[in-house]
């Protein structure tokens, strides 16, 4: 059977609200071989429920989560995500990452959320960090048919320079954050060219990694990793004395 794939959601405000998701997201999940399946913001009795049922998640990029997270006051760049997404981005992945073994994959705002929640913080925006950087990690014009890309280099001895069998990539970028003091156990194995984090794992778990840029928006770029998730995915099942404790 193909490995579940759990996916957040963004979430705006309105009358009424919207949940929604890039399809990129969860395209590449079936072409890598997962099913999707999104998840809103739900109780925790709910989302205990979904867990015991999935084979891995997938944190998707969004707006800014609240610098209060991490201890700092809010600059006037930070716009921050809705409210109901973030507080329900944090019980997923403290759930997953505490109640589970799933992997995780997680992209630009998802692998911040992994930071933060790991006791990290995060550079609130990279320009004013790094004024004088040669290094554009976002435009002003989002999104393009052709995504703005950007080069990378990678630590070969890790999982994710393993799975790339290369030292140096070229990514689709959109961020003006990025990871500042890591969480606790994760390692930075990837870095752009002005010394900005590209890419964390957490040791000591078969799969818990986050990239700050974006893979789903070049898929054939970046098809080993999405592979590589859902083989581990296929492999991911919640401990057997967790799983009695939430039931």
């Amino acid at each position: 059977m193909k490995p579940i794939i759990g996916i957040n959601l963004d979430v705006t405000s309105g009358s009424p609200p919207q949940a929604s998701i890039q399809t990129t997201y969860y395209e590449a999940i079936q072409k890598a071989g997962g099913i999707p399946v999104l998840l809103p913001p739900m109780s925790d009795e709910d989302l205990d429920a979904v867990l015991r049922s999935l084979n891995g998640v997938l944190l998707i990029g969004g707006l800014d989560y609240c610098p209060s997270k991490y201890g700092e006051e809010a600059s006037e760049l930070v716009e921050v995500c809705d409210k109901q997404r973030e507080e329900f981005d944090f019980r997923l992945i403290d759930r997953t990452l505490h109640q589970t073994n799933l992997p995780i994959l997680g992209i630009c705002a998802g692998a911040q959320l992994l930071n933060i929640s790991l006791g990290g913080s995060l550079i609130q925006d990279i320009n004013c960090e790094l004024p004088d950087t040669n290094v554009v990690h976002t435009i002003n014009k989002g999104w393009q048919a052709d995504p703005h890309k950007h080069p990378v280099n990678l630590q070969l001895s890790s999982q994710l320079g393993r799975i790339y069998k290369s030292d140096r990539l070229n990514v689709p970028t959109s961020h003006h954050q990025s990871v500042k003091q890591l969480g606790k156990g994760l390692v930075a194995v990837a870095h752009a060219d002005d010394g900005i984090i590209e890419a964390i794992e957490l040791e000591d778990r078969p799969f818990i990694i986050g990239v700050q840029w974006h893979p789903e928006r070049d898929f054939a770029g970046n098809i080993d990793l999405f592979q590589h998730f859902i083989q581990a995915a296929s492999q991911g099942t919640i401990s057997q004395a967790t799983s009695a404790a939430m039931k």
